[in-house]
């Protein structure tokens, strides 16, 4: 199997011959002009507390932060939904090394604004390798400094490849989360971290690992 970025760089190539070059440059603006404005600069960095919270996963069980953490490190990947291709890719990586960073006694997570998939039946969710927690309005992500706001002149060439966000999140705010992967150690710190507001950025899973592996 090839490795995560690689598999963005051949979904990239392929999104430049279905989207406009119109769409592709104001996508493009779009993330220099958030960068500029300093989003995502407030995101929790290595060596500093994460507030504990109670969310709830795609089953309805309440999880907490001081819960995973009395099991071992956890791996939270924040994740902006079922319509992020990039999203899904890294989603898929991270799963396909759930074996390796179990071996170490960490924990994967997936923490998204989408609201659960009623349509998933009983045995489907039980299915699932990992927990996927349904963060409504965004605010684990906001205590994370995760959180932003989508600017509207994104929202007609979203609204056109079939994204409905309000629908997707339950609101009509248009907030999302900052792509990110967070490795937290079992004293609730953040032992290493990547955010990156251009949302086509992924961290190796396999990286992930090494620093799980440095605990």
């Amino acid at each position: 199997m090839t490795d995560l970025n690689t598999q963005i760089t051949k979904f990239e190539a392929v999104k430049k011959q279905r989207v406009s070059a119109d769409d592709l440059n104001t996508m493009e603006q779009v993330t220099q002009e958030l960068k500029a404005m300093g989003v995502g600069d407030q995101a929790l960095k290595d060596g500093e507390q994460v507030p504990d919270f109670t969310l709830r996963n795609h089953k309805g069980e309440a999880r907490t932060l001081a819960g995973y953490c009395k099991d071992g490190p956890v791996v939270f990947s924040f994740y902006r939904g079922g319509w992020c291709p990039y999203c899904n890719l890294e989603l898929a990586a991270l799963q396909r090394e759930l074996p390796a960073i179990k071996a170490v006694g960490a924990q994967l997570v997936a923490i998204t604004p989408e609201v659960p998939d009623e349509s998933l039946s009983v045995s489907e969710k039980d299915a699932l390798p990992f927990d996927i927690l349904f963060d409504k309005g965004n605010t684990v992500a906001e205590s994370f400094g995760l959180a932003f706001v989508l600017p509207e002149k994104l929202r007609p060439i979203y609204a056109r490849f079939g994204i409905d966000i309000p629908a997707s999140y339950g609101d009509d705010s248009f907030k999302l989360p900052v792509t990110a992967t967070y490795i937290i150690k079992t004293d609730g710190s953040v032992a290493s971290h990547f955010a990156d507001v251009d949302h086509t950025k992924r961290l190796e899973p396999a990286k992930v690992v090494e620093a799980l592996k440095q605990l």
